[in-house]
């Protein structure tokens, strides 16, 4: 199960509490230095919201071996150093289903249904002004990058966040709320997904029904709650 949509729109919390293994796709971004990261235009800035700026062939790989052995190396990557820190193994057991998030996940959906290892793929949206309010205070917290930085990328990625939906969505994912994501990834759990591609022998014998889970319905809107207004 491919899992993606703009950076902010809640997808590794979704992900985290759907009770499905994760594979963290943000994980396989290049590190600085590297001689083909893409920057934005007109600026000096490194373009980490573009394409070019993570290892997709990395990525499918590890989705492979996951699909043929349950297990695999992944990195261990640092946002705030824009580095890889060291290597984990990922050890998924005998479920057949799991979801791999991450914001270039829908530039994978045509790699992985050729392979025969798709599900389904879900664009997740929550809005051009939630999704600003959420990343910023995500990554201030966080401390990924200067607060400058934050401040030009997430103005930017807002004006840009209908495009990116659109993008996504033409490379084959689906556009949904998180309420619509959890019945799809119900259903990909128990082989009921009517995807084009998708693997129909997706017969998940131990995967739980995640519309059945205590607080994943509300968890979203409980942290946005809490979280404080920025001045």
């Amino acid at each position: 199960m491919l899992l993606c949509g703009p950076s902010g729109s809640g997808k590794s919390l979704l992900a985290a509490r759907s009770g499905l293994p994760v594979l963290r796709l943000d994980d396989f971004y290049k590190e600085a230095g590297d001689p083909t990261l893409p920057l934005v235009a007109g600026s000096s800035d490194i373009d980490w919201d573009h394409p070019d700026s993570w290892d997709a062939d990395a990525a499918v790989a590890a989705i492979a071996e996951l699909c043929r052995q349950g297990r695999t190396r992944v990195p261990v990557y640092d946002i705030s150093l824009s580095a890889r820190t060291g290597a984990d193994a990922l050890d998924i057991g005998p479920t057949p289903l799991f979801i791999a998030e991450g914001i270039f996940a829908a530039e994978i959906v045509r790699r992985c249904r050729e392979l025969g290892l798709l599900a389904d793929a879900l664009c997740l949206s929550r809005g051009p002004v939630k999704t600003f309010r959420r990343r910023f205070l995500r990554d201030l917290r966080e401390g990924r990058k200067s607060v400058p930085f934050l401040l030009r990328r997430g103005w930017r990625l807002m004006r840009l966040e209908r495009s990116i939906v659109a993008r996504q969505t033409a490379l084959g994912a689906h556009a949904c709320d998180r309420d619509e994501a959890l019945d799809r990834l119900a259903a990909a759990g128990t082989g009921g997904t009517g995807v084009p591609g998708a693997r129909g022998a997706h017969a998940v014998r131990d995967v739980p029904d995640v519309r059945d889970m205590d607080g994943v319905a509300d968890v979203q809107d409980t942290r946005d709650a809490q979280e404080p207004t920025p001045a």
